[in-house]
């Protein structure tokens, strides 16, 4: 499933956003509206927004703001503090098609840590972030898969100060201190996606009720609730949604933690081993496949998000950031990426005992250069080929280019079984990555910082392409270069009018809603690279590692 969002700056600080979802089988859903004002006017951040109807212009330009205007707004504001019960909201916008992404107002305010200092025998929940829900519970904490609830035991002389908030209580509810529900995914704001995650009860109980439930396998580290549900099966989701919140949630620990999850998947544990055994020493535990009581002393059930594919160090301890990330995917990869090093060069002593002649190709070509005899290298270009809608349809002849120009070029044509540290090692070694618009771009995660990021960004995807890999990646710390396709270098160049607004202007489809997205940008639309235009950019690319010289030759990691 994929799903799509537009946000809107109504002014500054004030965001509004509708999301939709398409379906496995196509089918589109709006799914609601969110909004930061509510904040203002009393809406609450887990979802209590105002929903009145409000249509605008998207064309309108901003102006400077007149005398008269700054004080209307300071007019406005006063109204808003006074009488939020005037307040009207925006619910739903023209759409512009997104993987889900949050204003960076949003985004700072919602991993502000509340839960900073928990009391033993306590359970504190931060629901103040729109894309995820974070409950904290310290002391005697013990699993209940039967019953889907994680209970906190607490001495029957302790004083609870949380049991005025108690908001639901079971059949015997009557020993409840508290009770918290929390679906411990980072998509909180898409209702028919949650809706498809297992809801866990979180429950603090005197320990006078307690005596039945016994410790089967007693830990003396923390635990981390966490769901492998939702998107998970996208690599874009994978990381996004799950291994880097992960990463932010469990970075504290030093690995001493254990990570319980729900909605267990043998393919997903397998495909991620290598990372998963970086950031815990301990087995991952099947939240319903294990019947046994699991203790713990302390558990964090949901995962924290920053923002897309990235780390806000401002908010880690130590400073960690994405390139932090980044180290924990060489480390994971390295030891297979080796093992793949030495079958290939078990493979080339074949060769060359038998077929001298076929050796050569195997390597990237050499260039030697006086005297010294300095070897060096051409810089590599890799490729991330696509079939079907978005694919390059002239890429042999970009191929063509790329070595004229002087690269060392290599087409990565992953699929779903591709070993993860076969793609990771391609790019690990690259200087440059081309890739159109799309999932497979969470790969620049691969890329050593300095390298060099082309998306080629077809009609009506700009504003997604930049958001959700663009932006991320110079985070990363790479060189990011967006290549915005023309209307002739699209197919639907071919199917529309010159003058048509699939052409002439994506923004008034794409607002049309998702459907119009879908079927049209990127179901329908291939690219046909305009090899002059886009060959500025490689040769820029290129003299940014040669520096206008033939560099000398580089050792790169794991290549």
């Amino acid at each position: 499933m994929v799903h799509y969002e537009r946000y809107v700056q109504l002014k500054k600080g004030v965001v509004a956003a509708v999301v939709y979802e398409e379906d496995v089988n196509g089918n589109n859903k709006l799914l609601g509206s969110h909004n930061t004002l509510g904040l203002l006017c009393g809406g609450s951040a887990a979802g209590g927004y105002y929903n009145y109807q409000y249509y605008f212009n998207l064309s309108i330009k901003r102006t400077r703001p007149k005398l008269l205007y700054l004080l209307l707004l300071t007019l406005l504001s006063c109204t808003l503090i006074v009488a939020p019960q005037f307040c009207f909201l925006p619910s739903t916008f023209p759409l512009l098609y997104s993987t889900g992404a949050e204003d960076k107002g949003l985004i700072s305010d919602a991993n502000a840590s509340l839960c900073s200092s928990v009391s033993n025998g306590t359970i504190c929940c931060e629901r103040n972030s729109v894309r995820t829900d974070v409950c904290i519970m310290k002391g005697d904490v013990r699993t209940q898969p039967s019953s889907f609830s994680v209970l906190l035991y607490t001495p029957s002389n302790s004083t609870n100060d949380y049991i005025s908030r108690v908001s639901d209580l079971s059949v015997d509810g009557k020993d409840e201190l508290q009770h918290e529900k929390i679906k411990p995914y980072t998509r909180k704001w898409e209702s028919s996606t949650m809706a498809t995650i297992d809801e866990l009860h979180l429950i603090s109980k005197t320990q006078n009720y307690g005596v039945r439930h016994q410790c089967d396998v007693k830990h003396d580290v923390p635990a981390v609730f966490f769901s492998t549900g939702g998107y998970t099966g996208n690599v874009y989701h994978e990381f996004n949604d799950g291994l880097l919140p992960l990463f932010i949630t469990s970075q504290q620990f030093n690995r001493k933690v254990v990570f319980v999850i729900v909605e267990y998947h043998d393919w997903w544990i397998t495909k991620y081993a290598d990372i998963l055994s970086l950031l815990s020493d301990y087995p991952p535990i099947d939240y319903s496949g294990d019947k046994t009581v699991h203790c713990f002393p302390e558990a964090i059930v949901g995962l924290r998000i920053h923002d897309e594919l990235t780390v806000n160090s401002s908010l880690m301890e130590g400073n960690v950031s994405v390139r932090d990330f980044r180290n924990i995917l060489d480390q994971a990869y390295r030891p297979r990426i080796l093992d793949i090093i030495q079958e290939e060069e078990r493979e080339a002593e074949l060769l060359k005992d038998n077929f001298p002649a076929l050796q050569k190709l195997r390597n990237p070509p050499i260039t030697k250069k006086g005297k010294n005899r300095h070897v060096v290298v051409k810089p590599k270009l890799v490729i991330m080929s696509r079939n079907g809608s978005r694919s390059i349809m002239n890429e042999d002849l970009l191929v063509k280019m790329a070595e004229q120009i002087g690269f060392f070029v290599e087409v990565l044509r992953p699929n779903p079984t591709t070993e993860l540290a076969k793609i990771y090692r391609s790019l690990n070694s690259s200087d440059v990555m081309i890739g159109v618009h799309g999932a497979a771009m969470t790969h620049f995660l691969f890329m050593r910082p300095g390298s060099v990021f082309i998306q080629v960004v077809p009609l009506g995807t700009n504003w997604a392409a930049e958001t959700y890999y663009g932006e991320p990646a110079k985070k990363l710390g790479l060189r990011y270069i967006g290549y915005e396709i023309i209307p002739e270098e699209s197919s639907l160049y071919e199917d529309y009018a010159a003058d048509d607004p699939v052409l002439s202007d994506p923004d008034s489809v794409n607002n049309k809603g998702w459907e119009y997205t879908k079927k049209i940008y990127l179901d329908r639309q291939k690219v046909q690279l305009d090899l002059g235009r886009f060959g500025k950019r490689l040769a820029r690319a290129y003299s940014y590692f040669s520096g206008g010289k033939k560099r000398k030759h580089i050792r790169r990691s794991m290549q």
